[in-house]
This record gives C-alpha cells, structure tokens and sequence, in this order.
C-alpha cells in the first residue's frame, strides 16, 4: 500500500476513534504536515456533514468549485455486457480494488 494512502486511512481512522494504539504515532507524526492537516480538516468536515453537525456548512464557493470538478471528469461509457474475461488480469485487478475514502475525499 502506498504510504501517502496508509497515512489517509490512518488519519481517518484517528478521527473515527477508530485508530489501534501502535499506528498513533506514525498518525501523529502526519498531523504534522501540512497535508496531514488538511486530511484532518476534510474528514471532519465530512464527518460533521454526514452528522448535520453545526460548523459542517459547505464554503460560498463550494458548489460553482464542484460543478468545475465534474464537468471535467471524463465521460463514462455505458456499460456493457460481461465478457468471457479481461485481456488484462492486471488492469481487471485494479479495476476490482475498492477507493479508500481517501481517495475519494482527498485529491
């Protein structure tokens, strides 16, 4: 697992409560960086969100700053019926792999 993502998960999992003893430190460490505050900030945030907690109010430019986002995701082609099996186990097995939130919180 790559190291930037075990921090995520880590980090996550602080501000869950969720966090065993033996990963505090390394978790603590990333809190010091300035990209492991922003994971915090963010999974808080999505925390209070999720909970409809006061102080989880979205910024004034969140919603244009989303809708720029997804009109620049690609398109994504219907999907069509199973095939006998992928040409390429290697990219099926990526394709298999489940995001972390993370990866789909953080950019």
């Amino acid at each position: 697992m790559d190291t930037q993502k075990r921090l995520h998960e880590n980090i996550s999992a602080l501000v869950d409560g969720e966090l065993p003893d033996s990963e505090r430190e390394l978790a603590f460490a990333a809190l010091g960086t300035v990209e492991g505050q922003a994971a915090w900030r963010a999974y808080h945030l999505t925390g209070d969100v999720l909970r409809s907690a006061p102080g989880g109010e979205l910024s004034a430019g969140f919603e244009a700053a989303l809708a720029a986002r997804l009109a620049a995701e690609p398109d994504q082609a219907p999907a069509s019926a199973p095939s006998a099996g992928p040409a390429d186990p290697a990219a099926a097995q990526r394709q298999d792999q489940a995001e972390s939130p993370a990866d789909v919180i953080l950019p």
